[in-house]
């Protein structure tokens, strides 16, 4: 096994100088507490930015080994890049967009460039380190190109990625000039996590509609790989406040606090300075409270702990004035001489002190405009131990669709958020315990360690279905050996697909007709063998193009059935109730009269779009409008989407080539079998051949096949082979 290497933009440490010296401070958040079970493990590493811009050699030696004591290494940056990479295009250009502030997007073309750059530093400093059988876990926004970097340095490592902020839609994310490079970065992962299920169907559309690349239960189909993306929610470390919540060192600070603030019923609200954080909006809406409820003066107050963060930046400094004025506002307004409605502070608190706040306040008011999970509600939740207070909390975070016994609000509603302020206040003390200990069992059971557990063990998996669908290349030594498998059977048989397998694509559908040397090749294969040609075709082409040879067929992926031992021309093998065709008719066609070059081919059992004609790059866009708009039209049918090669077919899911050509070999003795396809519907074909049978896909994709050929003109030298 090989080590774990974690990379973040920033290592899991604070760098500051004390007498001239590096003096490091280990972070308190949660992703270092949930990683330092892997980092601190064997030779495991974690690789990031130190935090500080250090330009003297001597000083960059002196942390490196000082960092490498405690199994970290570090990334430099120089000045320009901590402004270009990280406060530019990081923040000004990717946190605004991923938040939905657009208003907020800076379209720098320097920012970009310097993160391209700063990612390739990151690259680079994570391959003097990885070895080939190394797992690379990649964190955050801050390095969306890394895993393709690494990818395309490391083809066979396994590398993961996980976003902690949310993934917007496929509108906002379309705005972005730089789209498609941040999306193939993200897609160089084997996993990639998020979040939420809203966050990780937001990434699946935007890969859809902007790469082209389909997926199917949560698995992209790259070119040459399989990629898993999933939900994973982050936790907390459950037992880290939950205890010290009753230490003596939080209750004595609880004490001290409470002789301040008196009888008093809190409310608490923790945020850093950002405006995704819903700030003034919480404000407006406490103020509303007085305002419709005045008999809560004097009884009621609002700790306030805002972060300082970014406040030189333009769009920080005004929101800061926008608060510091509203606090005001409310103080000025309502404060007697022994009671402030708001106590605000803008600075961080220690730990124990925090814990104090979460400890004594009645309510916690948690309502972001837009936040990936936020994790001060969890600890709210963790820190009541006697099980009392409510928690009132925006739909916009992660942690909503978990904490569904919060009283849940939309933050910019500001008549909802001062309702539910007074339904907390007036909540029963039975009702605050039982929403508590739902939310306290659910926070409990996915804490942090369980996140990284979890995600660990989907890679595994995702490695593993990898290895399932990742067939072997055919190489002379296989194909000998399939030769003298083939010469030596006494009864044959072979499967063979026709477009893409035995014959090329073209331009028009009706071009592909099989030339003289392919009719050549299955005259003389047909003397040796059964041969079955298996195709989505339609039977009058099928038979017009064999007319005169010796061979099966299978046309419309199963529908009809051509068996040359009997007096039957063609055979319904599966009778098809078309009564959909109409619905779906209408939705293709509305997409030929906007894509150029697109027409439809109606089948037997089945509907195709084609699309091999329309200019690449809109062809690729309209198919995945279709297969969105087809995908939620099929569920009500019965019906199933197959992505082809340039082609989107609809089809009922039980009619499929396996089945056909399981009938064909039902209560027969074959000593020899072979399968040749090139695509998805192929893959039913696959499946449903026996273990000792030779299974081939054309075209290095993931298959369920046991061997890859690389073009229909290989296929065709193969068979030649077995004269």
């Amino acid at each position: 096994m090989g080590k774990t290497i974690i990379v973040s933009n920033r290592l899991p440490i604070s760098l500051d100088y004390k007498d001239g010296k590096p003096d490091f401070k280990t972070s308190a958040g949660g992703l270092a507490t949930g990683l330092g079970s892997i980092f601190e493990e064997a030779d495991n590493i974690w690789i990031g930015w130190p935090g500080n811009y250090v330009e003297d050699p001597e000083q960059r030696a002196e942390i490196f080994l000082e960092l490498h004591e405690h199994k970290m290494a570090p990334v430099f940056l120089t000045q320009e890049d901590i402004e270009e990479f990280y406060e530019g295009f990081s923040n000004e250009t990717l946190w605004p967009a991923f938040h939905y502030f657009t208003q907020y997007i800076a379209y720098e073309r320097r920012f970009w460039e310097a993160y391209v750059r700063v990612n390739e530093k990151f690259c680079e400093a994570i391959l003097k380190k990885a070895d080939p059988d190394d797992t690379i876990w990649v964190h955050d926004y801050q390095l969306l190109l890394l895993p393709k970097m690494l990818r395309d340095k490391l083809p066979n490592a396994t590398i993961a990625f996980f976003q902690h902020i949310p993934f917007p839609s496929y509108e906002i994310i379309r705005m972005l000039p730089w789209r498609r490079p941040i999306l193939e970065g993200m897609c160089g992962a084997d996993l990639i996590g998020f979040h939420t299920y809203d966050d990780m169907r937001h990434f699946l559309s935007s890969v859809g509609r902007i790469l082209g690349l389909s997926n199917e239960s949560g698995y992209i189909q790259a070119e040459n790989r399989l990629i898993n993306v999933d939900a994973f929610p982050m936790g907390i470390d459950y037992t880290k406040y939950s205890e010290s919540a009753d230490s003596e060192t939080t209750m004595a600070v609880v004490e001290k606090f409470k002789k301040q603030l008196g009888s008093q019923k809190l409310l608490l609200s923790i945020d850093r300075l950002d405006y995704s954080k819903g700030i003034p909006q919480r404000l407006k809406a406490f103020d509303q409270l007085f305002k419709l409820y005045p008999e809560y003066k004097e009884k009621v107050s609002l700790i306030m702990v805002v972060v300082p963060s970014r406040d030189t930046v333009k769009e920080y400094r005004e929101l800061k004035e926008e608060i510091d004025t509203l606090v005001g506002r409310i103080n000025s307004a309502y404060s007697t001489l022994n009671w402030v409605p708001v106590h605000y502070f803008y600075r961080a608190f220690p730990f124990e002190e925090l814990s104090a706040f979460y400890k004594m306040s009645n309510i916690g008011l948690v309502t972001p405009l837009r936040d990936g999970m936020n994790l001060v509600c969890k600890e709210f939740v963790a820190s009541k131990t006697d099980q009392q207070g409510v928690l009132i909390l925006s739909e916009m975070a992660g942690a909503s669709k978990e904490l569904q016994d919060a009283i849940l609000v939309n933050p910019n509603n500001m008549d909802k958020v001062t309702e539910a302020l007074h339904m907390a206040l007036n909540m029963s003390e039975e009702e605050q315990k039982t929403r508590l200990v739902s939310m306290q069992e659910t926070i409990k059971r996915y804490d942090i360690h369980k996140w990284v557990k979890v995600f660990m063990d989907r890679l595994k998996v995702v490695k593993d279905k990898q290895e399932e669908f990742q067939s072997k290349e055919m190489d002379e030594e296989t194909i000998q050996e399939l030769i003298g498998y083939f010469k030596s059977s006494k009864k044959p048989i072979l499967f063979l697909d026709y477009d893409g397998t035995l014959v090329g694509f073209k331009n028009k559908p009706q071009d592909a007709y099989p030339d003289s040397e392919l009719k050549e090749i299955i005259e003389k294969l047909s003397k040796n063998a059964q041969v079955v040609i298996i195709s989505g075709r339609d039977k009058d082409t099928l038979g017009r193009w064999f007319e005169g040879l010796d061979v099966d067929m299978i046309a419309e992926h199963g529908v009809w059935v051509k068996n040359r031992n009997t007096e039957v021309e063609w055979d319904v093998f599966s009778d098809v109730d078309n009564s959909w065709k109409e619905d779906i008719r209408s939705v293709m066609d509305y997409y030929v009269q906007r894509t150029p070059g697109a027409f439809i081919e109606e089948k037997h059992h089945s509907l195709v779009w084609h699309y091999r004609k329309v200019e690449s790059g809109l062809g690729v866009l309209r198919m995945r409008e279709l297969f969105s708009h087809l995908k939620y039209m099929a569920s009500g049918h019965n019906l199933q989407v197959l992505e082809g090669n340039m082609v989107l077919e609809i089809k009922r899911p039980d009619i499929n080539k396996g089945r056909a050509a399981m009938a064909f070999m039902k209560d027969k003795d074959y000593d020899f079998i072979l399968a040749i396809g090139d695509d998805w519907t192929d893959e039913d074909t696959f499946k449903a051949m026996p273990k000792n049978a030779y299974t081939i896909r054309v075209g290095y994709n993931y298959t369920k096949a046991n061997y890859n050929i690389k073009s229909s003109s290989q296929v065709r030298d193969l068979l030649k082979r077995l004269f």
